[in-house]
């Protein structure tokens, strides 16, 4: 199949202006595609960071700023140590891959599984985007990012097919929501307060004052 080419023209909407990706060429997009497919399309497509939802859908995602990588990193950094020290499960970049059971296939900001699911996998499968769903994720939002779409992102991608915890982040209103099954989420308001992995992740506390713009 040819390859599809996003015009590097621009466009006028509601009386902005749109400017279109210049001079990227999206290698094998097609419609519906497996998941063998979509990985091979990631991989064609290395320039582009890509998740796809359950009906189909191609999403390509905008790298993050300076702050919001900074704050992925602080989050994902506190993650890493506390598990060294634990050793009770397997940590996550945000470039991971997870394919979840209702077809979603996402990249968390930051993500956490339990050694005894990661066992579950065979090695051949971890050498691809596993079919697993994290135990507990994190999102960061950047000033970009619509809050009612990364909640219900939360609540019906993350949570709906099985997460047991998750975090949104959101340092610019210095605000963090924090999502549980079968439960309302719980909105924190200010970053002076710390954050409890709870019994998903026991004695892991991430500082949020960490986060404050400096």
């Amino acid at each position: 199949m040819e390859a599809a080419v996003l015009s590097n023209k621009t466009a006028t909407k509601n009386g902005k202006i749109l400017l279109l990706l210049e001079d990227i060429e999206v290698q094998g997009l097609r419609s519906p595609m497996t998941d063998q497919e979509f990985e091979e399309f990631c991989f064609d497509n290395p320039k582009l960071r890509i998740e796809q939802d359950k009906h189909g859908n191609i999403i390509i995602m905008s790298p993050v700023s300076y702050d919001s990588g900074n704050y992925e990193s602080e989050v994902t950094g506190d993650l890493v140590l506390w598990n060294r020290k634990t050793k009770m499960g397997k940590t996550f970049s945000p470039s991971t891959m997870f394919i979840l059971p209702d077809g979603e296939k996402r990249m968390p900001d930051a993500a956490w599984i339990s050694m005894d699911k990661h066992k579950k996998l065979a090695r051949w499968e971890r050498k691809k985007f596993a079919h697993i769903v994290p135990d507990f994720i994190v999102e960061v939002r950047s000033p970009s990012d619509n809050l009612k779409t990364l909640k219900s992102k939360i609540s019906e991608v993350w949570i709906a097919n099985g997460v047991r915890l998750a975090w949104l982040l959101d340092p610019e209103n210095e605000t963090a929501i924090v999502f549980r099954p079968n439960s309302e989420p719980v909105e924190i308001k200010g970053f002076d307060q710390v954050l409890s992995g709870g019994d998903v992740l026991p004695g892991f506390e991430f500082d949020l004052s960490i986060l404050k713009e400096q």
